[in-house]
């Protein structure tokens, strides 16, 4: 299998059809894929949310966390049990735009030819040009990828977006702790590959509540 998309979430019942419908139909007659589910410890009616979606989804797989472990714990798990060489990752709140897969895919396969993308490339990340959260998760997002790009000279303007591709294999051979999804390029830089941001659309949510608050995000 080409690709899977995996997708952590905790407590987003309401996003759960939505969401999956637009990737269905993003990526429909674009080949082979598989969406794999990963719910960290949810509370609420996300578990039957996404009962029944897999009654209406044949390609969507569900791993459940019994008490929430956090997203990079949640990505690592869907990751594992990806049957996909690439995997594209995106966050369960509907913030993230399906429709830029395609885009993020496009950029993968001009990996080597002339003056386009170095022929390593293994990572293509989501860059939110114009965000559409609230003042306060923009400026300290702001600060956090200027003083993580300062320090790590990863070249990545947004390091914190969910959307994301990366080859399966070089991600399970990244070493793990807690928050290494925010720290991607620079792990995958730092084991040899290339890794190029790419624009995305960028959505204000309209379902459920965010599961981030300033101070754990510093």
């Amino acid at each position: 299998m080409q690709l899977s998309i995996v997708v952590p979430v905790r407590n987003e019942a309401d996003n759960i059809l939505p969401l999956l419908a637009e990737i269905h139909a993003a990526l429909e007659n674009r080949g082979e894929f598989e969406v794999v589910y990963v719910d960290d410890g949810s509370s609420d009616a996300t578990p039957l949310r996404l009962a029944e979606a897999m009654r209406r989804y044949p390609r969507l797989r569900v791993l459940a966390h019994r008490m929430s472990c956090g997203q990079s714990t949640a990505l690592m798990t869907g990751m594992r049990a990806a049957r996909g060489e690439w995997v594209a990752t995106l966050d369960g709140d509907g913030q993230n735009d399906p429709a830029d897969i395609p885009k993020l895919l496009a950029a993968r396969d001009a990996a080597g030819r002339p003056g386009s993308h170095p022929a390593n490339l293994q990572l293509i990340a989501g860059h939110r040009k114009t965000r559409r959260d609230s003042w306060i998760k923009r400026i300290s997002s702001r600060i956090a990828n200027g003083v993580r790009s300062r320090l790590l000279g990863d070249a990545t303007l947004d390091t914190g977006c969910g959307l994301k591709l990366v080859a399966r294999a070089v991600y399970l051979e990244l070493p793990f702790f807690d928050h290494m999804h925010r720290f991607l390029p620079a792990l995958v830089q730092r084991a040899g590959g290339a890794t190029i941001s790419v624009e995305v659309n960028h959505r204000p949510r309209t379902r459920g509540a965010s599961n981030y608050g300033l101070f754990d995000r510093l």
